[in-house]
């Protein structure tokens, strides 16, 4: 399996599905790994409906192992498409969860809130180290995953670090992968900045962008 995210995005490495030598995964597995995956792709489209029931459903087969971690890191996947998207609301879901989360579910989730302590980096996913340690656009575009590349940009537009390059970098990367929801922010944002910076003709484009993406006219 491609593993979208290592923490936030597919409950890490115990919804991996066994090799054909080692004992068949036992179908919580299956069905949160399957059920994740499928929430993040609905999410991502805007696909409300689809979304809500991908994650009940895998929430539901992650808690009947009655593992704290686990339910914490599906949890997380929410939250880091969220602040992918630019949905900036409090990790509710896995506050409730933290006092038994381990440390590096702990870690992502103040890198996700924008408060990560320096030390806590080592505890990230590698492709984040660099942006909880202050990087910008340059270590943004370096990560490969456009999902990751997502969230990052989000962490950075949370702390106050997204420049006009973050933003084009975010936007396209949404864009690229047809992503309807992240790419609607992440060109809000933009079109934003174009209009308090009285560039009207740059912010009429990215406007009629949107209503494209939207259907509109």
């Amino acid at each position: 399996m491609k593993r979208i995210d290592l923490l936030a995005l597919a409950a890490a490495a115990v919804l991996t599905a066994a090799c054909a030598s080692k004992p068949v995964a036992p179908d919580w597995q299956i069905n949160a790994q399957g059920a994740l995956e499928r929430y993040v792709k609905a999410y991502m489209a805007g696909n409300t409906r689809v979304e809500g029931a991908e994650f009940d459903r895998a929430l539901g087969e992650l808690r009947s192992t009655g593992q704290p971690g686990l339910v914490a890191r599906a949890e997380l996947t929410r939250c880091a498409a969220q602040v992918a998207s630019l949905v900036l609301d409090p990790c509710t879901g896995f506050d409730r969860l933290r006092d038994d989360a381990p440390a590096p579910e702990r870690a992502y989730a103040d890198f996700l809130a924008g408060r990560i302590a320096p030390p806590d980096a080592a505890l990230l996913p590698a492709q984040y180290v660099a942006v909880a340690h202050g990087g910008d656009a340059a270590a943004l575009q370096a990560i490969t995953d456009p999902v990751s590349r997502l969230i990052a940009a989000g962490v950075l537009f949370r702390t106050g670090r997204a420049s006009p390059q973050v933003l084009a970098i975010a936007s396209d990367t949404a864009s690229q992968q047809g992503w309807r929801r992240p790419l609607l922010a992440w060109l809000g944002v933009q079109a934003q900045r174009a209009e308090a910076a009285g560039a009207i003709h740059e912010a009429a484009s990215i406007r009629r962008r949107m209503a494209l993406v939207t259907g509109g006219s």
